[in-house]
């Protein structure tokens, strides 16, 4: 309730916490709504929920570009007050779903090494850091671009170099794959996971793409009207029907064609896949219980 500092259960092994937050637009609409929610290292938690849902303002608030009305962040147990806010972005970097509100520089190297310029290194070293971070995303190729000329994937990818450059210890994407072609797409969805395979970072993303969600998240977080009404795993998930809909949410393509395959009446059995990778390995697995059955009986 706004008016009230009330807290969440304490998450010991949070780099980001977000304690009972809330806020309002100077509209009067509400943002977030005593807003619990907390990100490990090396994980990667999605947070999805429909158009309007406060995904976009919970992101915001990671970083300090918004602030609590009430309730607290905390980064490694220590609350951010105005002193820390300034600081913040050390620690947790964004990237916004509009690229061109990030990439300001007549260059794209300029831009990347933007952020290693105002941490303290000399153009040097932050030149260096800027190629090694175009470098990892796969587009080095971008150096001496002129961001306003670039794709909306290529825009997308230098504004994540921008924030690796800085090396921050968490990231938060706002709907990273969308208005993308599928090809950038896929760079960076593909970008994420070797982020998420190296494990040295926690990564946060919102969006209200289950498809994508259900291949890249350890832990999903489904948003409604400011507040997360649930968590769990993409298996726990996904496979409550009665949850998405109330949420606005539509289940993954894997997940309805699960239902669709799986016997009349059984809703959905188990191993509940949520991947491409996950489906064929489960139908496999189930012809060839139907072979095996089908020679037993055969044999008889």
């Amino acid at each position: 309730m706004i008016g009230q500092d009330r807290r969440c259960a304490a998450d010991t092994s949070a780099v980001i916490h977000v304690d009972c937050a809330s806020h309002v637009y100077p509209d009067g609409s509400v943002g977030l709504h005593e807003m619990c929610f907390s990100v490990r290292k090396g994980e990667v938690v999605v947070v999805c929920g429909a158009n309007g849902s406060g995904k976009s303002t919970l992101i915001e608030h990671l970083n300090g570009t918004l602030v609590p009305a009430d309730g607290r962040i905390e980064v490694h147990g220590q609350r951010v007050d105005d002193e820390r806010r300034r600081e913040l972005w050390r620690t947790v970097g964004v990237v916004f779903q509009d690229a061109d509100t990030q990439l300001f520089a007549p260059t794209v190297l300029e831009d990347v090494a933007f952020g290693p310029v105002n941490l303290g290194l000399v153009p040097a070293e932050a030149r260096r850091e800027a190629l090694a971070a175009l470098e990892a995303v796969g587009a080095a190729e971008l150096v001496e671009k002129i961001p306003a000329y670039m794709s909306g994937g290529q825009k997308r990818l230098a504004a994540i170099a921008g924030v690796l450059a800085m090396h921050p210890e968490v990231i938060a994407f706002d709907e990273p794959t969308s208005d993308l072609d599928p090809i950038h797409a896929g760079r960076i969805e593909s970008l994420i996971r070797e982020l998420r395979r190296q494990g040295t970072l926690a990564l946060v993303l919102s969006t209200h793409d289950l498809d994508l969600a259900a291949r890249i998240a350890d832990r999903v977080c489904i948003v409604r009207a400011g507040s997360v009404i649930a968590e769990g795993t993409p298996r726990e998930i996904f496979y409550d029907q009665a949850l998405l809909t109330a949420s606005g949410l539509v289940e993954p393509g894997i997940v309805r064609i699960w239902r669709a395959l799986s016997p009349e009446g059984d809703g959905a059995p188990e191993p509940r896949p949520v991947t491409e990778e996950e489906l064929i390995t489960a139908l496999r697995e189930r012809a060839g219980g139907i072979s095996n059955m089908y020679h037993s009986e055969t044999q008889v």
